[in-house]
């Protein structure tokens, strides 16, 4: 690892002020978002794609880009593939909360199921990279410069299938469907939809800055007690980066935007394996695969199988209680963890 880190108690300060900082302001993300879903007609699961996706992945791209310019190749991968199965957790957790169904139920939405595959197949790509880890261009891997392609034209994807699906979630008494309640402006005393955007970008701007903290957090974390890069990357510095879909993600439940919840999960998740190809390319030795070694490819095939489980969940829709996902997803996610640590006792 290059570059100088901090001790330990700054290291744990600084986690825990980034933590407080984006639980306060994640609270009024939802909300945001919700509103200019309506007003800009984009709807909940593409604004939870795009715009919660986007504003909640900020501090992990930080923390993911400063570990990767300190030379540290695990810390740096760990941090979007943990991310991505953080977040997925969450909405184990998020089921609990929801009683009146199953929210995977509740939350029907082709364009969720769309983005849960687009994920997927994101994720291969850095599978592919392990296994060529030797093919670079300059010191980036080929399949890294696929990673912003792939997620691209996945947001063409689901764009295209909003404006013209093929088919059509059967409708329940428990489904929650996306339906507009603010599209007609700034009536009423509601904030204006440009306020609206300045107060997005502040709460992106206060979120992003967090990202500095916990990645020079992590780094003397690991640096003070010598624990594994990846573990601290895939639980520590990866539950406080993903706070804000946390936080977001409640919120939207108590606020009955469901698919706008999950659409932040799965669009924050796919955001998040573009700091994959932000990884490689700050990580200056070479390419950050070859130096991740198989704890690299352990969390990217744990963290494969969490996606698929989550699109089965959508898929089959459990009507009832805690679906096999809300199970499967935390114990998947504990064996992950559990196999990180046997690989270094």
């Amino acid at each position: 690892m290059t570059g100088s880190t901090w001790p330990l108690a700054p290291s744990v300060a600084a986690l825990a002020v980034a933590l407080l900082v984006i639980v306060f302001a994640g609270k009024s993300l939802a909300s945001t978002a919700d509103t200019l879903a309506d007003r800009t007609g984009m709807g909940e699961a593409v604004a939870g794609a795009l715009l919660l996706g986007a504003v909640t992945s900020l501090p992990g791209i930080a923390t993911t880009a400063i570990g990767a310019w300190q030379g540290d190749a695990q810390f740096a991968i760990a941090n979007p593939i943990g991310g991505i199965a953080v977040q997925t957790v969450w909405l184990a957790i998020a089921d609990l909360l929801y009683r009146r169904s199953n929210i995977e139920h509740a939350a029907a939405s082709l364009e969720n199921i769309m983005q849960a595959l687009v994920l997927v197949a994101l994720l291969c790509l850095p599978i592919v990279a392990y296994a060529t880890p030797g093919l670079t261009i300059g010191w980036v891997h080929p399949a890294s410069l696929l990673i912003p392609v792939l997620y691209l034209y996945g947001l063409h994807l689901v764009r295209r299938l909003r404006q013209n699906p093929m088919w059509r979630a059967e409708q329940t008494s428990d489904t929650r469907q996306d339906v507009p309640y603010d599209a007609d402006g700034d009536a009423d005393g509601a904030p204006s939809t440009r306020r609206l955007w300045r107060r997005l970008a502040a709460l992106a701007a206060v979120v992003g800055g967090t990202g500095y903290l916990i990645g020079q957090g992590g780094l003397g974390v690991i640096a003070a007690t010598g624990l594994p890069s990846g573990f601290v990357g895939f639980t520590v510095t990866t539950a406080i980066t993903s706070l804000p879909e946390l936080v977001t993600l409640i919120a939207a439940v108590r606020i009955g935007a469901l698919t706008l919840g999950i659409g932040n999960i799965l669009g924050g998740n796919a955001f998040d394996s573009l700091m994959i190809f932000l990884a490689d390319a700050a990580y200056r030795p070479g390419s950050v695969y070859t130096d991740a070694a198989s704890a690299g490819l352990l969390l990217a095939g744990s963290t494969t199988l969490l996606t698929v489980t989550l699109a089965a969940g959508l898929i089959l829709r459990e009507r009832r209680g805690v679906g096999f996902e809300g199970v499967a997803i935390p114990v998947v996610y504990l064996v992950t963890v559990v196999l990180l640590l046997a690989r270094v006792a």
